[in-house]
């Protein structure tokens, strides 16, 4: 018998989210990459870039991971989706991954989870919302960020709305008043697809008991709010033995991401050679061995993209010359410590060095984590890989993880 939940992460950062909350719940969770063994499962996660693909892409992609899915045969399929649910009909297409889910996994209930309160997004009748940098919680096509994000910008905020423009049509409101009564809602999800609003914690709890009573095989697409409602109920934690620290102590960070979030990391870490990678320098590959210089010298090294730069690529080549960059200099030298910032880089980079399984370690803070990531090659089996989306972490977020190294 499988793993009897699977999700599907539609970028690594945002895929470890989950999985670290799967973990924590005491749930025995693993992201697995490639063909590597996942016997023994609670609960398998399987990343991948869809945020960064086109539909005729994403589907390809859908189909390729099909027959691993099928062979688990689980009770629930999770679609993990950013929680601001960025994306768009010609890429990162929500809609048209869960029409494929669909297709294929034959569910007896699909719902979209609309809010995660622990993380600040709140879906009130079916419009969502989330905190910005600055404190203050905004209706998302008004975010100083996400309504100008530079692949996906959110420019409505009625999620049923956003997601049938991608495609995914016919679904029903189920409203914050609503939630009072589980078998209604229950009966309305058996009906046929939904979204259901959440803004506190408190309508998880109403929102696993519904679904519950519903039954059946479940498709849930959102964000790590949907592992918080599945793990609620899970045995007391079950802690693993500590993997054993890697081989080197050497310490690299890329920073993909060009949000003003990550920028402000960027400006803010001390424990770092900075080297600012503009668009001539990634496509000469003039920074790989200044970079693979300092590692061999024992200095953690910060690369990042320039926010305001135009790298004249498509998201998905962007994040291919990124990759390739980061494989460039670990061929170069060893490393023990890997941070990643950025969904749609860190997917490549993490498929691009070959990892195995990606184990949860510990959180440096919502929404981010480090995993233990194994590998065939002993000088990257055993490396810790932090990994955050643009808008996660403090701003002394970078520093925090080249301070994990003296644990």
């Amino acid at each position: 018998m499988g793993a009897r939940i699977v999700f599907v992460g539609d970028d690594f950062t945002g895929a470890s989210d989950s999985l670290a909350t799967y973990a924590r719940a005491g749930l025995r969770a693993r992201m697995v990459v490639g063909d590597a063994e996942s016997r023994g499962l609670d609960v398998l996660g399987l990343p991948t870039d869809l945020r960064s693909l086109p539909p005729a892409r994403a589907r390809t992609e859908i189909a390729a991971l099909w027959p691993r899915i099928a062979a688990e045969d689980p009770q629930v399929l999770h679609l993990k989706v950013c929680s601001t649910f960025d994306s768009a009909p010609h890429v990162g297409s929500i809609g048209a991954a869960a029409q494929e889910l669909i297709a294929r996994f034959a569910p007896d209930v699909v719902a979209v989870i609309g809010g995660q309160p622990s993380l600040g997004r709140h879906c009130a009748f079916g419009t969502l919302f989330a905190r910005g940098p600055d404190g203050t919680t905004h209706r998302i096509d008004r975010h100083p960020v996400m309504s100008r994000h530079p692949v996906t910008p959110m420019q409505e905020a009625d999620l049923r709305l956003h997601l049938a423009a991608q495609g995914l049509n016919g679904l029903s409101l189920v409203a914050l008043p609503d939630l009072g009564d589980p078998e209604a809602v229950a009966q309305t999800l058996r009906a046929g697809p939904a979204l259901i609003d959440a803004t506190r914690p408190e309508d998880l709890a109403r929102i696993a008991e519904a679904l519950r009573l519903a039954g059946g095989r479940q498709l849930l697409i959102g964000a790590s709010s949907v592992a918080e409602i599945l793990g609620a109920g899970a045995e007391d934690a079950r802690p693993e033995p500590p993997c054993p620290a890697p081989a080197s102590r050497n310490l690299l960070l890329f920073a993909g991401s060009r949000s003003s979030t990550t920028a402000a990391q960027v400006a803010a870490a001390r424990a770092y050679a900075p080297l600012a990678l503009p668009p001539e320098a990634l496509r000469q590959g003039a920074l790989i061995e200044p970079a693979a210089e300092l590692l061999r010298g024992g200095t953690p090294t910060l690369v990042h993209l320039l926010p305001e730069a135009d790298y004249g690529l498509s998201p998905d080549a962007l994040a291919d010359r990124c990759a390739d960059f980061v494989a460039a200099v670990l061929a170069r030298t060893e490393v023990g410590y890997l941070g990643l910032a950025g969904g749609d880089t860190s997917s490549r980079i993490c498929v691009r060095l070959g990892f195995g399984t990606l184990a949860y370690e510990r959180a440096l803070g919502p929404g981010v984590c480090i995993c233990a990531a194994s590998h065939a090659d002993p000088r990257r089996d055993r490396m810790r890989v932090m990994l955050k989306g643009g808008q996660m972490g403090a701003t002394d977020l970078f520093d925090r993880f080249a301070d994990t190294r003296q644990d």
